[in-house]
């Protein structure tokens, strides 16, 4: 596990002072000296840290800046995109809406159109045939009463059934008269007598034989030519009614006709519209869907960019914080050696300052003082041990012993065994950070 940043940097300080003070007893230099320069380098070097990583920070604040304007435009725009889409696509199911009622409704009245035409169609086949059966009889009605006022009159002006004639009594017995002469056939007869009684309040058209018969010999050809002449007029009746029914039949069916036809235009535009909204309707779901994806991945976007900007502000503002107390516990330091050693950074503790004699006085002095300070040094990372937890520097401690102890045996210099110690944890330190 890393350490915390003035925790780390005042273990790295604490080991370069011992490694100093090591240095500094091995080389007859001055201790307090070597500590200051080392507070004064490492005070240069925190500065130097801290206007870099200003630097970095505000390119970084820079780049975080128009990076969130980019992505808000992106996302304003984005929204407006889905909204408008969402409108479009709204209208086209208005349309299609609208449209499927308009193919119902045209639906609906095409059917009826087309039954009201059928009808009509069979109305005018049943009016048409009932006006040929009329014709038929009315034209073979006229056919037989012409026959029959010819052969009367033929007849009435001497011929061989006169006498016959005008001792008929009735209708019937002329009519039977001129069948039995071979002049009229006995269904042509039937349908004369049928015909005079259907169209006269009397049964028989009666009269007296002789003379009395012969002064109203015209009599019956009247009543025929009467007969002929309302046949005639129920013929050119029936045939003009026929024009008319057929022509007002032609006017109905070409009016469904054309209804028809423009209901059947009318829908088949309709269901074209409805496939083209329909098609539209999905051109635009889809793009829809891209759309709000992207706008999501925007706005993602800009909620980890907000994260990472402030965790980095975060982690600026706590780094340089932390180089401010670093470089107050370093200025604090640094005044309170000068305060409690004087002058002391500008002696010299070589051992060419003092004659043979102290020399030789203070040899066992020496050396006992260097060995309590390599125990001191000991002492001193064991109890930095404790204070930052740390098992690396416990084992420094223990080798750091282990290292005076052998020398002392074998009459070795232990200073660069130590200094090597340190020096290998240092390194570490600085790796693990």
């Amino acid at each position: 596990m890393k350490m915390a940043r003035v925790g780390f940097r005042s273990m790295l300080l604490a080991l370069a002072v011992f490694a100093t003070l090591l240095a500094a007893l091995a080389d007859g230099a001055s201790p307090v000296g070597k500590t200051l320069e080392l507070i004064s380098d490492l005070q240069a070097k925190i500065l130097k840290e801290g206007d870099g990583a200003q630097k970095v920070y505000e390119e970084f604040s820079e780049w975080c800046e128009e990076r969130s304007k980019t992505l808000s435009n992106e996302i304003k725009t984005g929204k407006a995109e889905v909204d408008e889409l969402k409108a479009a696509i709204a209208k086209e199911v208005s349309t299609i809406g609208a449209l499927e009622t308009k193919v119902e409704k045209l639906s609906g009245e095409l059917s009826v159109d087309e039954a009201d035409l059928k009808a009509a169609g069979e109305i005018r086949a049943s009016e048409h045939d009932a006006f040929l059966a009329e014709e038929k009889e009315l034209s073979e009605t006229i056919d037989v009463v012409r026959r029959a006022v010819g052969i009367l009159e033929r007849e009435m002006k001497g011929g061989a059934s006169m006498l016959q004639l005008k001792s008929a009594t009735s209708m019937a017995q002329a009519l039977s008269v001129l069948v039995e002469a071979s002049s009229l056939s006995s269904a042509d007869a039937k349908r004369l007598t049928a015909l005079v009684q259907s169209s006269s309040q009397e049964d028989d058209v009666g009269a007296p034989a002789g003379s009395v018969y012969e002064s109203h010999s015209g009599g019956i050809v009247e009543v025929l030519t009467d007969l002929l002449d309302k046949s005639e007029e129920q013929l050119d009746a029936a045939r003009s009614k026929e024009t008319k029914d057929l022509h007002v039949f032609e006017m109905l069916e070409q009016s469904l006709k054309d209804e028809i036809k423009y209901s059947n235009k009318e829908l088949k535009e309709a269901k074209e519209g409805i496939a083209a909204a329909g098609e539209k309707k999905a051109s635009l779901e889809g793009d829809l869907q891209v759309t709000s994806k992207d706008l999501a991945g925007d706005t993602k976007a800009l909620s980890d960019l907000h994260h990472e900007c402030m965790t980095k502000a975060e982690d600026f503002e706590a780094e340089t914080k932390s180089r401010g107390e670093e470089l107050a516990a370093l200025a604090k330091a640094k005044e309170a050696i000068k305060d409690n050693v004087g002058g002391a950074e500008d002696l010299s503790y070589g051992l060419n300052q003092v004659s043979l004699l102290q020399v030789a006085r203070a040899g066992a002095g020496l050396s006992s003082r260097v060995g309590l300070a390599q125990n001191h040094v000991a002492r001193l990372i064991r109890d930095l041990a404790r204070k930052q937890r740390s098992a690396e520097l416990a084992q420094l401690a223990i080798r750091m012993g282990s290292a005076i102890s052998a020398s002392a045996k074998l009459g070795e210099d232990p200073f660069a065994k130590i200094k090597g110690l340190i020096q290998d944890m240092i390194e570490k330190l600085e790796k693990e950070a």
